[in-house]
């Protein structure tokens, strides 16, 4: 009982939390992609990346929501290139398809 108690006062950020959640979730072939957390602003940037955060994965489509109908806009036009930069860093062909959605990050 004393043991679970001194666990509770111990605190984690969330995103360590959910960084080993999701690797224990992904398959091995997927580890990969989970990357993309990792490197997100080092890819799109200081202008992008407070407006836009990657939120998931569904097979080789990534989800990223952006903070308003006008990023999603103006990302449309740079998808290929965040694309391209995405594969470049992952490997080739990771990353197939960016999927932007108005969403809370």
């Amino acid at each position: 009982m004393t043991e679970h108690r001194k666990n509770r006062k111990t605190f984690a950020p969330i995103g360590e939390v959910l960084h080993t959640v999701l690797r224990q979730c992904r398959p091995q072939q997927d580890q990969a992609l989970l990357q993309v957390w990792d490197i997100w602003d080092q890819i799109v940037g200081a202008a992008i990346a407070p407006n836009a955060r990657p939120a998931a994965f569904n097979g080789n489509v990534l989800l990223v929501h952006v903070a308003s109908a006008t990023w999603l806009h103006h990302l449309r036009f740079l998808e290929r290139e965040m694309i391209a930069k995405l594969n470049a860093t992952l490997g080739d062909g990771k990353v197939k398809a960016i999927k932007l959605k108005v969403g809370d990050f």
